[in-house]
């Protein structure tokens, strides 16, 4: 059966690949595309609202990469019109964005990375944070990432790494994660010229009281394609959860891999 999909945010770089990704994919259909910028992809126009998208077709979920002031206006759109989705957008408020969800009779796959790699990394850290709370307690932490100049929040999954970081007993605020979107200075980091519109790269170094132990973390990721391939078994796992009959649920990319 062939899982119906409408992507929002459809004029951005996101979208815009998840889109010719998901187009010749034997078990999804893209019914519509949607952004305010207007235009055409793939041969359909781009509808300039998603109201009038859900209004106009019918489809099984939707797939957002809008910009992180639509957030939150977008899910309550979406729980209106019972119509599930996977949220790839960061930025809004998010936990009015999980209950909303739980409010309503759809389910959605919401996370900050898609990139099926980094979210593992992200397990193996909440792993050690639930079972090894106290072990990195005195120690300093700074985190710097890098993004696309276009990126203008903060990273969504440097911000769930806090969290983690907090619970192994480091003091630390999403306020103080660093980041950088100079294309000079990424320049200076070592990304790829060609990458320079589309990467993801994060560094958590960890420093004990007394300097003598040294920890550091790097995920890097060049080009947006791993992201895509996430989004597509996202889209998967949420459609059988959908065939399921969940409703009111809120899954992490974590539980898209555990269920792949």
């Amino acid at each position: 059966m062939m899982i119906k999909v409408i992507v929002n945010g459809a004029g951005g770089s996101m979208g815009r690949l998840i889109s010719k990704y998901l187009y010749p994919q034997n078990d999804m259909d893209l019914v519509d595309v949607v952004d305010p910028k207007g235009g055409t992809l793939l041969l359909k126009t781009i509808k300039a609202s998603v109201k009038d998208a859900v209004e106009n077709n019918c489809c099984d979920l939707i797939v957002d990469f809008t910009q992180p002031n639509a957030v939150n206006a977008n899910a309550e759109l979406y729980c209106k019109y019972n119509i599930p989705f996977v949220m790839g957008t960061t930025g809004g408020d998010r936990e009015k964005l999980a209950q909303v969800v739980k409010d309503s009779n759809v389910s959605a796959v919401i996370a900050p990375n898609m990139a099926k790699q980094v979210v593992a990394f992200q397990s193996m850290m909440e792993y050690a944070a639930e079972t090894f709370p106290n072990a990195f307690e005195g120690f300093s932490l700074e985190i710097v990432e890098s993004h696309q100049e276009s990126k203008k929040d903060t990273s969504g999954t440097a911000k769930a790494m806090v969290g983690y970081f907090n619970k192994l007993s480091i003091p630390f605020d999403p306020g103080q994660i660093e980041m950088i979107r100079d294309p000079e200075a990424q320049r200076a980091m070592g990304i790829p010229e060609e990458d320079l519109g589309g990467h993801g790269w994060h560094t958590y170094d960890l420093v004990s009281a007394d300097e003598t132990v040294n920890l550091k973390f790097t995920h890097n990721i060049n080009g947006r394609v791993p992201y895509v391939l996430g989004t597509l078994d996202a889209i998967r796992f949420l459609y059988k959860k959908i065939q399921e009959g969940s409703k009111g649920e809120v899954f992490s990319m974590i539980d898209v891999l555990k269920g792949i």
